[in-house]
């Protein structure tokens, strides 16, 4: 869009008027050339329109008081004094204070003073950067244009021409921001072809040309990427996650799950160990959880399972997708993989639950088998314990038997050692004994009654003859005594002798008696731990047939296979980034 250079007031200020005797060459010499300064319209004039330029200013013929007046230089006694200023300067001051008067606002000024940089020029202050750009035909404040230079008019200054010729010149030379500028549609001149357009490329265009075209190489190979990365992606990616969506919507067989929960439990007792109270009773049948759970998952669940529920034939019908069926008489090792797949035992050590899953293509068929595997579950818990039940029981019984032995030969055999010697040697011993302590205090009253009849001065002869007697017959009594007790501790049939082994019998019996009734202590405990160690399995759910199909769950394994593609293909990705950073490294 083209815009249409606005018409501007001139006006006409002459320093001193022309001479009619002077020469050129004179007028040139000493006084300065005429020079027309432009008007600039306000910012109000500018939006009101081009208004038209007059012919000659009334006013400015006029003299004024603020004017000095000239004097007239006809008059050949005249005499001109005083410094004279050129026109060049006269019109600069002129311009800068009509800019002044425009009002112009500081952001316009500061673009004046860049654009003035830009084309080369050194303004003083933004009034004369707006002066000089003006004086060069270019608009200060054009944007779209701002870097646009304005071809001067041919012709020139014209120097030796009156001032009538020079004034107009003027509109040519200095014209405002529409002067030269290129208006569409025009013609090309006929002569010269001065005003085509030039060929050559500045370096700020050469260098914005290439900056666009390595700018558009970078999106065509950024295009090229982004399409050949998109291929891959659906080669890799959707594809397979397409047929696996495909097969999950269309082709799986519908799979009926039974789930069920069980548990193991203890008989509730007495513990023995000071720190059994303060275990708690998942830990306690741990170990009997995880033995039932491995046994259900093992080999030969599987075999009892297809002995008793036909598993393999189940999972061979032709009904079922080629994926998921068994091929026709199928090896052990095929059966269990599937087995392994379709029934999931796990165990919660936090609970202490067992929670079971068994797979089928029929409902009614799952729950079967989910059935079968409980029994073989309880009776494989019924077996645990039992041979440590056994084991403990026999050991205490057998205790028992042998304590019970030994007691009746210890009793045996002091019940002989009575027979035999008849009377008991130690009761007999202590006898004579007592009998020996009683005639000896005897014996000592009789001395001493004795003395006491022989410490008269004419004693009794009678009844010294009498008490004489007395301590002769006990002397012999206790002699007696004394060999009879010394005949019982000494030989090989003494008393002493008979009375050692009877009370060895009789320690042997206390002891078998003691041993007697520890062994029968250790079978009272051996049978309390017996029945503490009895497991129980509880079944807490039962299993029922479903009636919807529970696998495959399409959505889930859709979203889980492109997961897993993706991942895959992120994996790759690296690995040959990383292998082809090495290799041209």
């Amino acid at each position: 869009m083209t815009t249409k250079p606005k018409a501007r007031k001139f006006r006409i200020k002459r320093s001193v008027p022309p001479m009619p005797t002077a020469t050129s060459a004179d007028i040139g010499s000493a006084q300065p050339k005429e020079h027309v300064a432009p008007e600039r319209p306000t910012a109000p004039e500018r939006a009101a329109g081009p208004r038209p330029v007059p012919d000659a200013d009334p006013a400015a013929q006029r003299p004024s008081a603020s004017q000095p007046k000239v004097e007239d230089s006809t008059r050949p006694d005249t005499v001109r004094s005083g410094e004279v200023s050129s026109a060049k300067e006269v019109a600069g001051e002129l311009d800068m204070d009509a800019i002044r008067r425009e009002g112009l606002t500081g952001r316009q000024l500061r673009m004046a003073r860049r654009v003035a940089q830009k084309h080369g020029l050194a303004p003083t202050s933004d009034f004369d950067a707006v002066r000089l750009l003006r004086s060069k035909g270019i608009d200060p404040f054009q944007r779209s244009n701002m870097l646009e230079l304005v071809v001067p008019q041919a012709g020139g200054e014209h120097r030796d021409g009156a001032p009538g010729d020079m004034m107009a010149q003027l509109p040519a030379q200095q014209g405002g921001a529409g002067t030269g500028r290129v208006q569409l549609p025009q013609t090309v001149p006929a002569g010269g072809g001065i005003n085509l357009p030039s060929t050559e490329l500045s370096p700020a265009e050469r260098r914005q040309r290439e900056i666009g075209d390595i700018q558009r190489d970078i999106s065509r190979r950024r295009r090229r990427k982004l399409g050949l990365l998109m291929v891959r992606l659906a080669f890799f990616v959707m594809l397979p996650t397409f047929a696996a969506g495909y097969y999950f919507y269309k082709v799986a067989t519908p799979m009926y799950a039974t789930n069920s929960q069980f548990l193991i439990i203890q008989s509730e007792g007495t513990s023995t160990s000071p720190f059994g109270g303060l275990l708690p009773t998942q830990f306690a049948n741990s170990a009997d959880s995880i033995a039932t759970q491995a046994y259900l998952q093992s080999k030969d669940a599987m075999l009892r399972l297809d002995a008793d529920a036909n598993f393999k034939a189940h999972f061979s019908d032709s009904a079922i997708d080629p994926i998921q069926r068994l091929a026709d008489n199928p090896t052990n090792e095929e059966a269990y993989k599937v087995y392994k797949k379709n029934v999931k035992i796990g165990y919660d050590p936090t609970e202490g639950v067992i929670r079971m899953e068994v797979i089928a293509a029929d409902p009614h068929v799952s729950t079967d088998f989910s059935r079968n595997l409980l029994e073989y579950a309880e009776e494989r818990v019924n077996n645990l314990s039992k041979k440590k039940r056994e084991d403990g029981m026999a050991d205490a019984v057998q205790g028992l038997e042998q304590a019970m032995e030994k007691r009746r030969a210890s009793q045996q055999n002091l019940i002989e050692l009575q027979v035999q010697n008849g009377v008991d040697p130690e009761a007999e011993i202590i006898a004579i004994r007592t009998q020996i302590t009683t005639y000896e205090g005897l014996l000592i009253e009789k001395e001493l009654e004795l003395a006491a009849l022989l410490d008269n001065t004419r004693p009794n002869k009678a009844k010294v003859d009498g008490a004489q007697g007395d301590v002769r017959r006990l002397n012999e009594q206790l002699d007696k005594l004394n060999s009879k007790l010394n005949s019982a501790t000494q030989g090989e049939d003494s008393l002493a002798k008979k009375a050692v082994e009877l009370q060895l019998a009789q320690a042997d019996l206390v002891a078998a008696d003691t041993n007697l009734q520890l062994a029968q202590t250790g079978l009272e405990a051996a049978r309390a731990e017996a029945n503490r160690q009895v497991r129980y399995l509880t079944v807490a759910v039962e299993p029922v047939a479903p009636e919807e199909p529970t696998y495959p769950r399409k959505f889930e394994n859709t979203i889980l296979a492109f997961l897993i593609f993706a991942g895959i293909y992120l994996m790759l990705s690296l690995t040959s980034a990383i292998l082809r950073e090495q290799v041209t490294s």
